[in-house]
């Protein structure tokens, strides 16, 4: 299995960004990857304002698989997620529902053990590790890794965890695909800036899908199907979400209009994944079994 050390980073996604490894499609693969501080915060006695500031949520790769060419799907199987022995939770005035109370930006450390978050002596919450930023090259230029949209990025989705498969568009030869921005736990929302921001290593079986295409993100977590949408705001991205889960099941459930829209208004979920980047992502989620039950032959 190959490696790809945290020492490849890059803070775009871009189809320019030269490729640090490449592995046939199908192939497992790990990335080690920075906090989205690039660990700036874990020395001791280190704070937003003793330490330099750097670039935010640095992405580990970009990854070729061979094979993958524009009109695919890649698959990402996310068969593990391993985690740093600390995260950061930080406030500040930019970012946040609470913003205003904050002039000040605030960092904490958090120990990670046993598949807890030990915030204080009295409260400790179990882990939930997932991946806040992967995504592929976009067609067009460059997208910063802070912004999400429909080639992935920032997408801070708490879907995307351990056991889920995420299948991305390809847009550029080999998908060029990176990640970083780990989390061992976040709230849907991400209300207040950030999760337990962590340094980790994920472990990846990589797959062009040939004969599937969306042009937008899609989750299969084993009993569910989940469509992103990342916008300008939440209402344009559930909107998109929505739509993009209509025009799921009518593909792939052959499911006429109204029973597509019937179905999602009465077992449909639509959660909002984060409000706080520069794009906001909606995930609209759908039980596998209601569109087995609806055509066996999906």
């Amino acid at each position: 299995m190959k490696i790809i050390s945290k020492r490849y980073i890059t803070h775009s996604l871009s189809k320019d960004n030269p490729p640090c490894e490449r592995v046939k499609s199908g192939e497992i693969v790990a990335f080690e990857t920075y906090d989205c501080f690039t660990n700036r915060f874990l020395p001791e006695g280190a704070d937003y304002y003793n330490t330099p500031i750097m670039p935010g949520n640095p992405a580990t790769g970009p990854l070729y698989v061979e094979g993958a060419e524009p009109g695919d799907m890649l698959k990402i199987d996310i068969l593990d997620i391993e985690l740093g022995p600390v995260g950061i939770v930080m406030l500040g005035p930019n970012n946040g529902n609470e913003k205003e109370f904050f002039p000040r930006r605030i960092t904490r450390k958090v120990p990670v053990k046993d598949g807890f978050a030990f915030f204080n002596d009295n409260v400790r919450i179990p882990l939930r590790p997932m991946i806040g930023v992967i995504g592929v090259a976009p067609e067009g230029d460059g997208v910063s890794t802070v912004t999400p949209l429909d080639h992935g990025g920032n997408m801070d989705c708490t879907r995307i965890e351990k056991g889920a498969s995420l299948y991305l568009p390809v847009s550029v030869p080999g998908a060029l695909l990176s990640m970083g921005d780990f989390h061992g736990i976040m709230g849907d929302g991400e209300i207040e800036d950030c999760g337990l921001e962590i340094e980790g290593r994920a472990t990846v079986r990589v797959t062009a899908e040939k004969n599937m295409r969306y042009p937008w993100p899609l989750i299969d977590t084993g009993d569910r199907w989940i469509t992103l949408a990342s916008r300008e705001t939440t209402d344009l991205a559930y909107q998109a979400a929505a739509r993009q889960m209509y025009e799921f099941l009518q593909d792939k459930g052959a499911m006429t209009p109204e029973d597509a829209a019937m179905l999602m208004t009465l077992a449909g979920d639509l959660v909002i994944c984060q409000t706080v980047n520069p794009t906001k992502t909606v995930r609209m989620e759908f039980p596998k079994q209601i569109i087995e039950d609806y055509n066996p032959a999906f």
